[in-house]
């Protein structure tokens, strides 16, 4: 439900675009069931640019994981990233990956691209050190930081992955995954900004935290009993 958020998404990707265009630069836009006036607004801009795609999944919203892996799913370039579409992180982010990668591109398939935030309310960096810390002595990689955006994969890291979560489960498994399989992770700063329009559907109150830490947790007992019952994880 970012109807008010995809116009201004679009602008800020029309620059990098033009910069990543020779490299075959698509733009996903995923309806991820929204029952606003999401699909519509993505309709008008797919007209406008023809950098621009759309998935629309129908029914019932399956989870924030879901939307990003139908989107992962019929991208075709070479590199693979994701980020929400409030616009309260930079997506000019994906130009630092990239730079970093052309430098050395020999190493390129090996690197992990993720997004270091800053400014972050003191709540919500609190509760990120209690999950980072959790999360690095459960599974025995050190997370910091799990669910930041934006996110680069290379295509390579991405064919590996394989029973990836539904719902926010999903930016954990990606990055335990790049340390299991001993990925350079490469952290860019970003500056976290407030939501300019629409409202958060899971940051909006102890109820909704707690249940999140909870599914987070529950995944995470699940992820471990995977990995050791199959060394393919």
């Amino acid at each position: 439900n970012d109807e008010k958020n995809i116009q201004r998404l679009v602008k800020r990707f029309v620059p990098i675009a033009e910069k990543l265009g020779s490299k075959g630069f698509e733009l996903i836009l995923v309806d991820n069931a929204s029952n606003d006036g999401t699909s519509e607004v993505i309709d008008r801009e797919c007209k406008k640019a023809s950098f621009i795609r759309k998935i629309a999944i129908d029914g019932e919203n399956q989870g924030y994981g879901y939307g990003i892996i139908q989107g992962l799913k019929i991208c075709k370039g070479e590199w693979l990233g994701w980020i929400h579409a409030d616009l309260q992180l930079p997506p000019e982010a994906f130009l630092d990956f990239m730079r970093i990668a052309d430098m050395d591109p020999l190493k390129s398939e090996t690197r992990y691209f993720k997004g270091k935030r800053h400014n972050r309310p003191v709540s919500d960096t609190f509760f990120t050190i209690g999950m980072s810390v959790f999360e690095s002595l459960y599974l025995g990689k050190r997370l910091w930081d799990i669910n930041a955006q934006p996110t680069l994969i290379h295509r390579s890291f991405y064919v590996q992955l394989v029973n990836l979560p539904y719902d926010f489960s999903l930016d954990l498994y990606v990055y335990y995954m790049a340390r299991r399989l001993k990925l350079q992770v490469t952290r860019v700063p970003v500056i976290q900004r407030n939501r300019e329009e629409g409202v958060s559907s899971w940051n909006n109150g102890i109820k909704a935290r707690l249940k999140f830490i909870k599914r987070t947790i529950d995944y995470s007992i699940k992820l471990k009993k995977e990995i050791k019952g199959n060394s393919d994880i």
